[in-house]
């Protein structure tokens, strides 16, 4: 071989090797490479590493997020992050300025390498005004549990919100990583994930502790239930039976199939009340996240189908069907959709039919939770404030409004439910429209605010417009009576009914105990003061069964309204003696029948007509 072929050669491999290095150098720099590391935990605070995407400006800003979808509330989580610090390549300090709450500027951006930064969890935040609702915030407990919402400790660069991430976890020795995401490499020390983008990483949450996990085969998805539960009494195993039955209803109501591959719960059972004071969950694509309180089996089990429900059944609202202010969120300054009736109502509306219609619930059981919905709505929102406008506003003008989204919300699907039901002949409801909705867009394609009542229309009948511009749109009240009566139940917002007293004193609740008590007096029954009741006296127990917050609705709405008058029955009570000690005390008396006014009763109409039976069947599945 001549010298000269000889270092054409080299030269050739030479350019080859360089050529592979600036395009590895290129993929490297079209992505962000973010580090949370687990391992090392100061004061309670993580470090994050962001290697940067290439910058091309000479000033960079980096975001975190100051709202998140499905929260409808300011979290501000730069106010958790510290220590924010700029490096370039060869590992100099860049400038760095505040900008406000969530930003930061960098200066010299076009060398910037990476950033750095500590970020402390929300759970234990000392400042009241800082306290977010759980299942949207994060948790750090150094050997126990990392609650990793990564909108919480991820932010991404102006102007780069669709560049891809490559998420590392450096985590403890023996902690495993619960979420829906698939690894793309893991260790025993670290776990490495791809995204296509930032909006796709906010929605990915991730819960890293000692593993309590069971998977779950519901049709084709596999299904990760994982507990954490400082007490051990809460498992997984029993959890996921229950998450079982209700996926397994979503899927015959869904028309057999669920449409995700892979789904996973993600549970956090705290052994007393968060700082927000409230329990609940917050739903994303493929996962929700739980902050549920320690209860009897048969209640958690009660609990969690009913909130695993609503949260499952976002995959269809809004995940599946959205606005475009919902498909390009703004992380710092979003517009709200006007649409929570279909977000959120439709979707609370679901879970709860879903288990009439596939008689997870009776019909009792289910108007029930229809007078819920109704009571509450009409006693703690304004009923004529148009739903629409209170969407649009909810963060700031109509913020005490928000909660009516899984009230009147829900009653919202109840009423186009029906209304569908009855223009099709019983053919065609709610479900059927989502469907259609769902084909038209999908979670690709956003549909715009202002055109979707039109387009369900076209989907639908023009008398469904109207139905709109009326109740949804405007400000009538929903004609409750009317709707009602085409499937055969009787509403009266104001009924006299017979009941068995459970002594009308006022209830009350003691926060250092968790216990029920008697409040007030004053405006006690005959029963109440024949049994005996005292202003301070703890409910302990009722014909034996202990009185705890999460059952005392079934021991007086259920069972001892089951008792006939006339009957025995008895309460312990504590109370206190002359010494201040709590004594047990038991009450007895016998059960006694009182008329009482109670607001908003649903019963069956026992002269429903048949076309009216009919509607019925055609709206609880029972046809």
């Amino acid at each position: 071989m001549s010298i000269r072929k000889t270092l054409l050669l080299l030269s050739l491999g030479l350019s080859l090797t360089l050529s592979g290095n600036l395009a590895a150098q290129q993929a490297a720099a079209s992505k962000y490479g973010v580090t949370i590391d687990l391992t090392t935990v100061r004061d309670d605070m993580v470090q994050v590493t962001v290697q940067a995407p290439a910058i091309t400006q000479n000033e960079a800003v980096y975001i975190m997020p100051k709202i998140v979808p499905g929260t409808y509330s300011v979290s501000d989580f730069g106010k958790f992050v510290s220590d924010f610090k700029a490096f370039s390549k060869d590992g100099k300090p860049l400038p760095v300025e505040k900008l406000d709450t969530n930003r930061w500027r960098i200066g010299n951006a076009r060398q910037l390498d990476r950033v750095t930064y500590w970020v402390d969890d929300t759970f234990d935040t000392p400042k009241r005004e800082d306290v977010l609702f759980e299942p949207g915030g994060t948790n750090i407990e150094e050997g126990k549990n990392f609650l990793i919402n990564t909108f919480g400790f991820v932010g991404y660069f102006d102007g780069l919100k669709q560049v891809p991430y490559e998420l590392t976890i450096k985590k403890p020795e023996g902690f495993y990583g619960s979420t829906p995401l698939k690894a793309t490499a893991s260790t025993d020390s670290t776990d490495k994930y791809e995204l296509p983008n930032y909006v796709d990483l906010a929605d990915s949450p991730l819960m890293y502790n000692r593993p309590d996990t069971t998977v779950l085969r519901v049709g084709e998805a596999e299904v990760l239930v994982s507990v954490y539960s400082p007490s051990g009494r809460v498992t997984s195993q029993p959890v996921a039976a229950t998450v079982k039955n209700i996926l397994e209803a979503q899927r015959s109501y869904l028309g057999g199939t669920l449409p995700v591959d892979k789904y996973a719960f993600l549970i956090y059972v705290p052994e007393r009340v968060g700082k927000s004071g409230s329990f609940g969950a917050l739903e994303h694509s493929y996962s929700s996240v739980y902050f549920l309180p320690e209860m009897p089996e048969e209640q958690f089990s009660s609990t969690i189908r009913d909130v695993a429900a609503h949260e499952f059944f976002h995959i269809v609202t809004p995940l599946s069907i959205h606005s475009e202010e919902i498909g390009n969120f703004d992380f710092i300054n979003p517009k709200m959709s006007k649409h929570l009736w279909l977000y959120e109502g439709v979707t609370e509306y679901f879970a709860s039919h879903v288990q009439a219609y596939e008689e997870l619930y009776d019909l009792e059981t289910y108007l029930g939770k229809l007078r819920e919905y109704i009571v509450t709505a009409k006693e703690y929102y304004n009923d004529t404030l148009p739903f629409t406008v209170m969407s649009a506003g909810v963060l700031d003008k109509y913020e005490n409004e928000y909660g009516n989204v899984y009230q009147k919300g829900a009653l919202i699907g109840l009423a186009l439910d029906v209304r569908l039901r009855e223009l099709s002949g019983g053919k065609y409801g709610l479900r059927d429209l989502m469907r259609d909705l769902s084909k038209t867009y999908g979670k690709e394609n956003s549909f715009k605010d202002e055109e979707l009542f039109d387009k369900i229309a076209e989907l639908t009948y023009p008398e469904i417009r109207q139905f709109f511009t009326r109740y949804v749109e405007g400000s009538e009240p929903l004609p409750l009576e009317e709707i009602f009566r085409k499937v055969g139940i009787l509403y009266e917002p104001v009924a006299t009914q017979q009941i068995i007293s459970y002594g009308g004193f006022l209830p009350g609740f003691d926060e250092a105990t968790g216990k029920l008590t008697v409040a007030e007096t004053a405006d006690m029954d005959a029963f109440g003061k024949e049994m005996g009741f005292k202003a301070g006296d703890v409910l302990l127990k009722f014909n034996g069964t202990d009185i705890t917050p999460q059952n005392i609705r079934d021991l007086i709405a259920v069972e001892l309204q089951s008792i006939k008058p006339g009957e025995k029955i008895s309460f312990t009570v504590g109370r206190k003696n002359s010494n201040g000690k709590l004594k047990e005390k038991k009450l007895k008396g016998r059960a006694t029948a009182v008329k009482r006014a109670q607001q908003h009763v649903l019963v069956p109409d026992p002269a429903a007509t048949p076309e009216q039976l009919q509607l019925r069947n055609a709206w609880l599945g029972n046809g």
